[in-house]
């Protein structure tokens, strides 16, 4: 037998194999998370438009993962959608502990509530909206930049500082 069809027949047997068990952690983690949702206390109605808020998010991102109810993993660190009818983000995952903004991160909290959580260098898109809040907790005089929807940089902050921003009219983030 061949090297080539050695291989494929290797790779047919791991897909039977793994198959069965992926599908059943894909099928497990919306109802883990609709069992979040309801452990929080969401009415049906803030539940639907919690996964409708997070099924846009992923529509935009094809590379974010959901890691809880109302968190998703991206590329740069992690996001947390503000829940329906809450005016506090908090992840559902573990509803008693406050976001915090960790040292050496980047985080903001736009007009939506949704609080990104950038903790890894480099250049990544932002769909942040209205006015909100920043924390540059990263190394002191790291600089993180955001920029116009050109690429020309907007307006950049020195590392440790807080503030507010307008985020709309910010489409890229460098955090470091």
């Amino acid at each position: 037998m061949s090297a080539r069809k050695t291989l494929a027949l290797m790779t047919a047997a791991v897909a039977l194999i793994a198959g069965p068990a992926l599908s059943a952690q894909a099928s497990t983690a919306p109802a883990a998370y609709a069992g979040q949702a309801r452990a929080a206390g969401l009415s049906e109605r803030q539940a639907a438009e919690l996964r409708r808020q997070v099924d846009s998010f992923l529509a935009e991102d094809p590379h974010a993962r959901q890691i809880s109810a109302n968190r998703l993993a991206t590329a740069g660190g992690t996001v947390t959608l503000e829940v329906p009818g809450r005016s506090e983000t908090r992840d559902l995952a573990s509803p008693e502990t406050a976001l915090a903004c960790g040292d050496g991160h980047l985080c903001i909290t736009d007009g939506r509530g949704r609080t990104y959580d950038y903790y890894r260098c480099g250049l990544y898109s932002f769909d942040g909206i209205g006015d909100g809040t920043f924390n540059n907790n990263q190394t002191p005089g790291t600089r993180a930049r955001f920029y116009n929807s050109d690429g020309s940089e907007r307006w950049s902050n020195v590392a440790k500082s807080t503030g507010t921003a307008s985020w709309t009219p910010v489409f890229q983030i460098r955090p470091c």
